[in-house]
């Protein structure tokens, strides 16, 4: 893969992002107030890759804001990693009405704009977290024989590889909201992303 220059990442961005913004490829646009670009580190090695943008991130057009957003902000200050060094997006760029599951469809309508995201930060590991977004990633890079399984739980905190392409599925930080008893385990995958940065 081509590594581009800032500028060339900032102008690739720029235009991906006027489309996301722009996008009314699924139903979600309807109920949408903001649909969200990525953001971040645009030459970080690390690049996160959540579900959708909460309530709050809707509302105010950024990215981990929210509850989660706070869970976020914790697990990489333990881990010692500043937020402004990775890069964060969302499998699906518009908010889930009432936090609901995302459908097929909505998944496949922002699909290329996250395998385009991919393709400017050229990450040197990706970081899908939770079950949607693991699965996502691993059917980008055609993980479906990885010996764990397919089962997420058996994914969690295991360094995966196609193509020189590092892939390291963590639980979403909500996770930890409903299962606070996870937060220092959650912590420890975390510091393994410290030596990437």
């Amino acid at each position: 893969m081509i590594q581009l220059s800032l500028y060339e990442k900032q102008e690739s961005l720029d235009v991906l992002n006027y489309q996301i913004r722009a996008c009314k490829n699924c139903g979600l646009h309807l109920t949408r107030l903001h649909s969200l670009a990525g953001e971040g580190n645009m030459n970080s090695p690390v690049m996160f890759v959540a579900l959708s943008p909460g309530e709050k991130e809707n509302a105010e057009n950024k990215m981990f804001i929210g509850p989660s957003g706070q869970v976020f902000n914790k697990l990489l200050q333990a881990a010692g990693i500043q937020r402004e060094s990775v890069f964060m997006t969302n499998l699906v760029k518009c908010m889930l009405p009432k936090n609901r599951k995302p459908k097929m469809d909505e998944i496949e309508a922002c699909s290329p704009f996250l395998e385009e995201e991919i393709s400017i930060i050229n990450p040197e590991i990706i970081v899908p977290l939770g079950a949607y977004a693991t699965n996502a990633i691993i059917t980008k890079f055609n993980l479906h024989n990885v010996s764990f399984g397919m089962n997420f739980s058996s994914l969690n905190g295991k360094i995966l590889e196609k193509n020189n392409q590092k892939i390291y599925p963590l639980p979403h930080p909500a996770a930890l909201l409903y299962n606070p008893r996870f937060k220092f385990n959650t912590i420890e995958k975390y510091r393994m992303l410290k030596k990437y940065l």
